[in-house]
């Protein structure tokens, strides 16, 4: 694809859309309406992958079936796409607001307990255990706290207690120190982790491992973290564990992104000069 393309498709993901949904998106309003086998051969991938990929297009109003036969897929106009995707996150948000109180609580009795014994590791299988499993170590943090994470989590952050958790450790006077790639869409959760005391830096671009380590011992990580839409019931792949080496490790690669990455407050200001239009150019 052309630099215009891939331009395209990363503001498209600023809005939700995972890089093949914005791909699929992009060609059907590009080329016109097309059946999946085409669009599975300019994409080098199987048409199983592309049906489950408009399936999801058609759950957010951005692409339409045809009646007939054989099936043709349709791009909604861009304008009325992206409307779409704003009330889709509007009414997220209201879920979320609404389930936040339920999930403080589970992150009391939560299972991933901190410990000076041997060393454990688990899995976490969705956003409502890795919320949960954070809210619980950050709020056992002594000395302090470090995370790279991709843009969703910020907001997740902000509308499941982890900010909450994470004021209370600068409160007391520890650390909390984050690395995120902060598009326009994620200036106001950006901001909330600004207005608490986090020191946030943006790091363009990013697409390495994805972590959080507290007190240079507990950690989680993942190398794909692949957040398609902000929802508790969202399968995640992470690992959970208590170990020193291993963590460790993860401090010193967050040392050595920190010096390449900007501080947050940059980043926005910079978005904002540029606009809501430019950033989608």
């Amino acid at each position: 694809m052309m630099d215009d393309d891939a331009e395209f498709i990363t503001r498209l993901t600023d809005f939700g859309l995972s890089e093949k949904e914005a791909q699929i998106y992009l060609r059907l309003l590009t080329y016109g309406p097309k059946t999946p086998s085409p669009l599975a051969k300019s994409l080098n991938t199987y048409r199983e992958d592309v049906h489950r990929t408009l399936n999801s297009l058609i759950e957010k109003d951005m692409v339409h079936p045809s009646l007939g036969s054989p099936t043709t897929y349709v791009a909604v106009d861009l304008d009325a796409a992206l409307g779409s995707a704003v009330k889709k996150h509007e009414s997220e948000l209201r879920e979320m607001e609404g389930r936040k109180r339920e999930l403080q609580e589970l992150a009391k009795y939560e299972r991933f307990r901190t410990t000076d014994v041997g060393s454990t590791f688990k899995i976490i299988k969705s956003i409502k255990e890795l919320v949960a499993a954070t809210v619980s170590l950050v709020a056992s943090a002594k000395n302090g706290w470090v995370y790279v994470v991709p843009s969703e989590m910020l907001l997740i952050s902000e509308s499941f207690g982890i900010n909450e958790e994470a004021k209370k450790v600068i409160e007391r006077g520890r650390y909390v120190r984050g690395i995120c790639d902060i598009t326009y869409a994620d200036i106001v959760p950006a901001q909330a982790f600004l207005n608490i005391g986090h020191d946030l830096r943006h790091y363009d671009r990013y697409r390495g491992l994805y972590f959080t380590v507290v007190d240079n011992r507990h950690c989680l990580s993942s190398i794909n973290v692949d957040i398609t839409r902000i929802s508790l019931s969202e399968p995640i792949s992470m690992i959970w564990a208590d170990d020193r080496t291993y963590a460790g490790y993860l401090a010193a690669t967050f040392e050595m992104l920190w010096e390449r990455s900007v501080p947050a407050e940059e980043r926005i200001q910079e978005l904002l000069k540029q606009g809501p239009l430019r950033n989608m150019e």
